[in-house]
């Protein structure tokens, strides 16, 4: 499988990247992709062990001549966002990826690739097994579940890692490194609600919001990409006003961490307005599309109709959930004050699930600031709590702090240069990395960020550039060359 891939250059890379995406690796089931890291390790014969929540870590001693340069962590993880197009034909919990070329580009057929983190690994891969490769003592972190909770940075006890300098492989741009990052919080509101039985005069209809581009939640949230949940909720309101609408299921959205490309809904009318509301949903359905025309020009809305369901969700938990939703906070909260276009806090309405008499509303809410983060998810819980539902705050992990006076920093800065004839972009993003969390642990690390240039990341048009993968191969080597000596 994937055999041109293995061919792409650097092939040390890639034909590690094929190996692992031949295991299914989800967030909180990465059982298979640690047993294939310890026995990757092991094979090696460096020392390999898996920490008490399922990191694995595998030491290398340096190379002749580097023994006296600072240890090095270089830091990945394992787990990695699953998301297929609605027609794909794919289970992620048995079926590795199916990989393509496209151009400059390797793509996965249907689904996300896996270069979010899976290239940072392969890398790692790359140096553990090299025998030619120039480096200082190594210690390679391989953490689990980054991508729904960063449950193996939050466990990873202090004084287990005894390098000086952390490498973390998980930024997107090639021209960018990193030195700072959003923490996060998942806000859950959940409601019983009562059903009652549907009318006899009424019909059915299935709402359909598809096509959007999804992506990344916290890299991609101020692009102006349409949100499916927000997107059917202005129709659910616009139908519950004029037309007594009412809602049987509302299935929209999947993981907090990707902004939601489609949502379903069933909903019932009175018969005797079936034409005018299906003129009425052609015509705010047109006017939403004609409002994202640029960033989702894919974007479908379809209305048809469908068998009657027997319940529908009673009138008064109806228009408090919609009104909440249409209230609720959804895409750029604030931009930093002291960064230049940085998004400093936000909120994804990912994921709401209605159905059996069961409301479940699911958020991920960032920011660089802790206040400001409180803030925003004190408002998502006020505007749920004022729809009846309870809600509860939890994963929540801090932001790191940029060190504009890093040492490694200024290593990689000039050596950027040197490689690239320009100035790399110093900077900090509105994702979660775990260098913050770690930093918690381990608060004296000299931690960077860096990677090759991703696209798409978290959503099935996931794409990694096979040039800028060439040219990150190449900083990377060099960096390890230039490790500075211990103190």
């Amino acid at each position: 499988m994937n055999t041109e891939i293995r061919e792409l250059s650097p092939q040390e890379i890639w034909t590690n990247f094929a190996d692992l995406n031949a295991v299914p690796r989800p967030s909180k089931k990465e059982e298979r992709v640690i047993a294939f890291m310890k026995n990757f390790g092991q094979e090696l014969g460096l020392e390999t062990i898996e920490d008490e929540v399922g990191n694995v870590i595998i030491r290398k001693p340096a190379t002749p001549g580097m023994e006296h340069r600072k240890t090095v962590v270089l830091q990945s993880h394992l787990d990695m966002v699953h998301q297929k197009n609605a027609d794909t034909n794919f289970d992620f919990d048995t079926q590795g990826i199916e990989m393509m070329i496209d151009g400059d580009w390797v793509k996965a057929k249907g689904t996300t690739l896996g270069a979010d983190n899976g290239l940072g690994v392969a890398t790692i891969m790359a140096i553990l097994e090299s025998n030619t490769i120039e480096h200082p003592p190594i210690e390679a972190l391989f953490t689990i579940d980054e991508e729904t909770g960063m449950t193996g940075a939050m466990g990873l006890k202090g004084g287990l890692l005894k390098g000086e300098i952390l490498l973390n492989l998980d930024t997107e741009e090639d021209d960018e490194i990193g030195v700072g990052c959003a923490g996060g919080i998942d806000v859950t509101a959940t409601r019983n609600y009562i059903e009652e039985e549907t009318a006899d005069n009424a019909i059915a209809y299935r709402i359909e919001v598809k096509g959007l581009q999804g992506g990344h939640s916290g890299m991609d949230i101020h692009k102006g990409l349409g949100n499916a949940n927000k997107i059917m909720n202005r129709l659910l309101y616009d139908g519950n006003k004029h037309f007594g609408l009412r809602i049987a299921e509302i299935d929209g959205g999947s993981l907090r961490n990707a902004i939601p490309r489609e949502s379903f809904a069933t909903v019932v009318i009175d018969e005797q307005r079936k034409t005018d509301f299906e003129s009425a949903v052609r015509e705010k359905g047109n006017a939403i599309k004609f409002e994202l025309r640029t960033m989702e020009p894919e974007l479908m809305i379809i209305v048809e109709q469908t068998s009657t369901p027997q319940k529908v969700m009673v009138v008064s938990t109806q228009e408090g959930l919609i009104k909440a939703l249409y209230a609720a906070c959804n895409g750029v909260y604030r931009m930093s004050a002291d960064i230049p276009d940085l998004v400093e806090t936000s909120n994804n309405i990912a994921r709401v699930v209605v159905k059996d008499g069961q409301i479940k509303i699911s958020c991920l809410t960032r920011s660089s600031v802790e206040s400001s983060k409180m803030d925003l998810a004190n408002m998502l819980k006020s505007t749920f709590e004022l729809a009846g539902c309870e809600v509860a705050f939890s994963g929540n992990y801090p932001g790191w702090t940029p060190n504009m006076d890093s040492d490694i920093l200024k290593v990689m800065r000039s050596l950027y240069v040197e490689l690239n004839g320009e100035a790399p972009h110093v900077a900090a993003c509105h994702a979660g990395l775990e260098c913050g969390i770690l930093g918690t642990n381990y608060p004296e690390m000299d931690m960077i960020s860096f990677g090759p240039n991703i696209l798409g990341a978290h959503s099935p048009d996931e794409r990694a550039q096979i040039s800028s993968v060439q040219k990150y191969w190449k900083f990377v080597l060099e960096i390890l060359k230039r490790i500075p000596e211990k103190a």
